[in-house]
């Protein structure tokens, strides 16, 4: 089957959420299913399910194995620039990895003035706003302009469902939720990683033009980076050969990430207020394309998804990693 057939026969069959209740206790994220057996691991199931506005809007066919896949890909790159805490990938959409306690704070960098919801710079820019998450912006900047430098805007971690809010270092810190050496920490930590991974995407003709970092304090005190990495729902990427051409025209950069289904939900006029309107299945094999499209431009390598049905390959992987810990790093 070409992959085309591949993502329209897995239509009915993605991975929505996952029951495993063996396996010990269960966070639901809007991705992620977290399970805790209580040994010091954690085991993340990445689901196909999709998220932007902070709403959980359907499934995409392979999204959970595209992300885990370029997740644990990163995480490898990556371990020479920041701690992490991954162990190993036991199945296509699972990670095993150190059980930490996440920071109450994302790490957010970015680079360029761009962005549509609530929370974005560019909504805040256009609204007259000249300092934004602590960071003095000048007059005269234009939608998807180059920042002088990338900037860290962190900000706060909002409940499922809820929106997170950009935030100053001072804010945080006022906050109470993380001490001022954790948020030093985790800041360093945030702008090695993005200035490593815009270098390595600029060789591969991609701008890494914003992205969040999720950290995480294991039980021995140290911070290590979690969740994901650069992947198209954490970050957003433009294609770098047409990205001068297209601002100097007023026009958006040609784009590598989820912003192919928020668009669809901002052509609809939904912007995250209510429920949202369901997502067809033209826009969630296209999503899939792109997905595929990212991880292989991203890594270098072909994506090749594994077909078996999810639930059952996933749960007699999980038993053997179960009964077999991998060793942590």
């Amino acid at each position: 089957m070409s992959i085309e057939q591949d993502l329209v026969a897995a239509l009915g069959r993605t991975l929505n959420g996952t029951d495993f209740p063996g396996l010990g206790e269960k966070y639901e994220g809007k991705v992620r299913d977290n399970y805790s057996p209580g040994d010091g691991r954690r085991f993340i199931v990445v689901t196909d399910r999709v998220s932007a506005f902070d709403r959980v809007l359907g499934t995409i066919p392979f999204k959970g194995q595209v992300l885990n896949r370029l997740a644990a890909w990163w995480f490898e790159k990556t371990r020479a620039v920041a701690e992490n805490h991954l162990i190993r990938v036991p199945d296509p959409n699972v990670l095993e990895c150190i059980e930490c306690e996440p920071l109450l704070v994302e790490m957010v960098v970015r680079a360029y003035v761009t962005g549509s919801t609530s929370t974005s710079i560019w909504t805040h820019y256009q609204k007259g706003a000249r300092v934004f998450a602590g960071h003095a912006l000048p007059d005269g900047l234009r939608r998807n302009q180059r920042l002088p430098a990338p900037i860290l805007t962190p900000a706060t971690k909002a409940p499922k469902g809820e929106h997170d809010v950009s935030a100053s270092r001072e804010e945080i810190l006022a906050g109470g939720k993380v001490t001022a050496e954790e948020f030093d920490a985790a800041a360093d930590m945030a702008m090695r990683l993005f200035e490593h991974g815009a270098k390595l995407m600029a060789e591969r003709g991609l701008i890494l033009v914003d992205t969040k970092y999720e950290l995480g304090k294991t039980k021995d005190g140290r911070i290590v980076v979690i969740d994901e990495i650069h992947t198209p729902d954490s970050s957003r990427f433009w294609m770098a050969n047409t990205y001068e051409e297209r601002f100097a025209r007023g026009e958006d950069p040609e784009p590598f990430d989820k912003d192919f289904v928020r668009r669809h939900y901002t052509a609809l006029g939904y912007v995250g207020d209510g429920a949202p309107p369901p997502l067809p299945d033209d826009v969630r094999v296209g999503a899939a394309k792109r997905y595929i499209d990212a991880y292989e431009k991203i890594t270098g390598e072909t994506f090749v998804p594994d077909t078996e049905e999810p639930i059952a390959r996933i749960r007699k992987n999980l038993a053997a990693a179960a009964a077999a810990p991998g060793e942590t790093k």
